[in-house]
């Protein structure tokens, strides 16, 4: 008891926040077994790795599950992106109002950084996303001093970073597209499919899904961790 006790304490001094189980499940059935306690992070930052525009699709896509369950406790969403290639109808697919999401456009990533700050001091809003390029630790620790006090949870869109190093961000995801699943013969485009890395994760265990979406669920299968799908960053740690 007093050893479990103590790994909470470590926990919220790291900035996870544990919460209830029962009441904060997101749908992610197998995949949340990775996360502390078996809990998906609420109130923290994700960070999301995007090599190329299909990689940032699939980021978007895989979010906007996590969104379908998050929204159902209130709240607005603030989008912030420096473009206009999300589709914002393509939202009620998870079940989604786009009415609920504010969608915010800049170009400069210091505006965007300032943007993201500013949103996720605001009790009121539930998730915030913004995209950009690259966040060193200074920058991250601003935004997880923020979510500390708000319990506002973000999520970062990297896409072709630079480089990389440390953050307070509580996972690290790599999201890839995989051809969608098609049932029977029928033609057009199917379920969204994902490869699903959890590349870091603060005191739980990285891991790597392919991912369905079907029937307003998603299904998981583990895959194995392999040195060809462990993420190999050469450049420049800043």
């Amino acid at each position: 008891m007093l050893i479990a006790d103590l790994q909470q304490q470590i926990l919220q001094w790291q900035g996870f926040k544990q919460i209830d189980k029962k009441d904060y499940k997101v749908g992610l059935g197998a995949l949340e077994n990775a996360f502390p306690g078996h809990v998906f992070p609420l109130g923290t930052l994700h960070e999301f790795i995007s090599e190329n525009k299909e990689e940032e699709a699939a980021s978007s896509g895989f979010i906007g599950r996590l969104l379908s369950f998050l929204m159902q406790r209130g709240g607005v969403c603030l989008w912030i992106n420096n473009s206009d290639q999300l589709f914002a109808p393509s939202i009620k697919s998870f079940g989604i109002d786009p009415d609920r999401i504010i969608f915010v456009q800049m170009k400069k990533q210091k505006d965007i950084l300032w943007a993201l700050e500013e949103g996720l001091k605001c009790e009121g809003i539930r998730v915030v996303i913004a995209e950009v390029q690259d966040i060193d630790f200074v920058q991250s620790r601003r935004l997880q001093l923020a979510v500390e006090r708000s319990k506002v949870t973000g999520f970062v869109l990297r896409l072709q970073p630079r480089f990389f190093g440390a953050t307070t961000c509580a996972a690290r995801w790599h999201i890839r597209p995989l051809p969608s699943y098609v049932q029977g013969n029928i033609p057009g485009v199917g379920f969204p499919e994902w490869e699903v890395e959890l590349l870091k994760v603060r005191n739980g265990n990285p891991s790597r899904w392919q991912v369905g979406w079907r029937q307003n669920q998603l299904q998981a299968k583990r895959l194995a961790l392999t040195s060809d799908h462990v993420y190999q960053d050469k450049r420049k740690v800043g």
